[in-house]
């Protein structure tokens, strides 16, 4: 594994020994140079705007029931 340098703004998601994606070059050194770095998640990640949405759309929906909670 080759040291990656980046010059930028790293994603809301990247976090400290979590896999990403990187693109960029390899320098002379043998430094890779990244010129875009992407976080990866797994595949149940969803953004909160859009889990809001899907919340929002169901409360319209037919037959739509609130959850019950015991206090």
């Amino acid at each position: 594994m080759s040291p990656v340098t980046y010059t930028g703004i790293l994603p809301d998601l990247f976090k400290e020994g979590k896999g990403a994606v990187a693109q960029g070059r390899i320098k002379p050194d043998g430094t890779f140079a990244a010129t875009e770095v992407l976080a990866k998640h797994d595949e149940n990640y969803m953004p909160a705007e859009a889990q809001h949405a899907i919340d929002e759309a169901q409360k319209t929906a037919p037959g739509y029931k609130p959850k019950q909670t015991k206090i």
